[in-house]
């Protein structure tokens, strides 16, 4: 299993990664949220495993809750907030030609991030 990566909103786990697919386990802290950002070279799916947020997907708010699940198309602007008082928990699958950090194109972000 892979180290677990913190950042300013929570921390991620790589769980899965080839060629085709990176898999990845996400928990976002109570209050916060992750940069609004689109991808040009990867798709994501997320299932909700626990905890309660809000996923935007260019502009339009979908609640989420554990069982839930929201599609990202490539090029489409998304982001996950936590709107409750513990862990928002869910599995990240993506699919397409790349997967490294570097295919994030920031669009708004809490921390000052580019």
């Amino acid at each position: 299993m892979n180290e677990v990566e913190v950042r300013p909103w929570g921390r991620y786990q790589v769980i899965d990664e080839s060629a085709d697919h990176k898999i990845k386990r996400i928990w976002v802290a109570p209050g916060h949220q992750l940069s609004y950002q689109r991808h040009q070279r990867r798709a994501e799916h997320w299932f909700f495993i626990s905890g309660t947020g809000l996923a935007i997907r260019n502009g339009h708010e979908i609640g989420v809750t554990a069982g839930s699940s929201v599609d990202i198309a490539i090029n489409e602007l998304h982001r996950i907030r936590n709107t409750g008082e513990e862990e928002l928990i869910f599995i990240e699958v993506q699919t397409g030609t790349y997967f490294g950090e570097d295919d994030i194109e920031r669009v708004e972000d809490d921390f000052g991030r580019v």
